[in-house]
């Protein structure tokens, strides 16, 4: 049997650590809390040129490609987004929506509602 060096077994253990399993996956994309939206034209987390207007959003642990749809629970209007970025900084926050999914919710104004997450 051959064994594998201590860096290999670090990097196996934190990947096992910090890499987040499917069962978490499936609980981060079926949550409820507040949406906050951006416009930032910076690249994103997955390496894409963001855009104000595309229907993508930043989630802290869902996989980058994760499809989502996001409901605005104060009005009943909800999206499809495709998850591209990391975020939100704020931990009062569990999802960052581009500023024209925000206006498909009905939040621009707001800048801030109660969303649901289900995974698509």
């Amino acid at each position: 049997m051959r064994t594998i060096g201590y860096a290999a077994t670090a990097a196996l253990f934190a990947l096992a650590v910090l890499v987040p399993s499917h069962g978490d996956d499936a609980s981060a994309a079926n949550q409820c809390g507040r949406a906050s939206w951006y416009a930032m034209t910076s690249i994103t987390a997955s390496g894409e040129r963001a855009s104000p207007n595309t229907m993508t959003a930043a989630h802290r642990t869902l996989p980058l490609g994760t499809v989502v749809r996001v409901r605005n629970m104060s009005n009943g209007r909800s999206v499809v987004v495709r998850i591209n970025d990391r975020g939100p900084v704020s931990r009062k926050l569990i999802i960052d929506v581009t500023k024209g999914v925000a206006a498909k919710l009905g939040f621009v104004t707001k800048g801030i509602t109660k969303v649901c997450l289900e995974r698509v």
